[in-house]
């Protein structure tokens, strides 16, 4: 009798607190430029993980580090993935500060404490209600996949030089070229037209299985 007590009075509770946040956020507006509250990051981590298998979370990384790999993954992570993450993991691109959840930076704990097979997961399918989309053929392994796993646990020992070589791989606008240099904060997601908004400079490597340029948002 004790607990079903306790089970209404947690439900009203939360259901009260439900609704008072609720109205504050329609009193205050929806905008994608604030932070998630502590209790949305909280819950957000919480069902990410539950979304995980646990096969998946213990899945192991068929490659192991060495330069020729790190090297691959670096180019790729430049070319599909900087544009939201940055060349540096941070998240401190145009793209990446507005996006509600904001793009994490992956060099630190919440990131890097997750099992490479969280990491490969994430990659592989996405996160819903976020700018991180899926990647890779929807079944199979995805090589690249798991080899950008490697250069994701490279990234707080980033060196300086690695970074500048990422620059020429990353997406540039035609004026961007034709100026000779590159911002990673200005990079835009969309090909580029007639218009010269942006476009892929055929003489930039491009990713063996796939020629498309997709936003990479991984909110962590």
């Amino acid at each position: 009798m004790m607990q079903g007590r306790w089970l209404v009075i947690t439900v009203t509770v939360l259901l009260l607190v439900v609704i008072i946040v609720g109205w504050v956020e329609i009193q205050h507006g929806f905008t994608a430029r604030d932070n998630p509250t502590v209790l949305e990051a909280f819950l957000a981590r919480k069902v990410r993980m539950m979304a995980i298998p646990a096969g998946g979370k213990n899945e192991r990384n068929p490659h192991t580090p060495t330069p020729e790999i790190l090297t691959e993954a670096r180019h790729h992570f430049a070319d599909h993935c900087a544009i939201c993450h940055h060349n540096d993991g941070s998240g401190n691109t145009t793209i990446g500060k507005y996006l509600y959840p904001k793009v994490p930076n992956m060099r630190l704990a919440a990131t890097q404490d997750l099992t490479d097979g969280e990491i490969y997961y994430i990659i592989r399918n996405g996160i819903r209600l976020s700018g991180m989309p899926a990647w890779g053929e929807a079944h199979g392994k995805e090589e690249d996949s798991w080899k950008l796993v490697i250069f994701i646990r490279h990234l707080p020992r980033l060196t300086p030089e690695e970074e500048k070589d990422m620059e020429q791989y990353n997406p540039q606008s035609r004026a961007e070229r034709a100026e000779g240099h590159f911002r990673v904060d200005s990079m835009r997601s969309e090909p580029e037209g007639e218009d010269g908004i942006t476009e892929r400079p055929d003489s930039r490597p491009t990713d063996s299985k796939s020629d498309s340029k997709i936003v990479c948002c991984w909110p962590v």
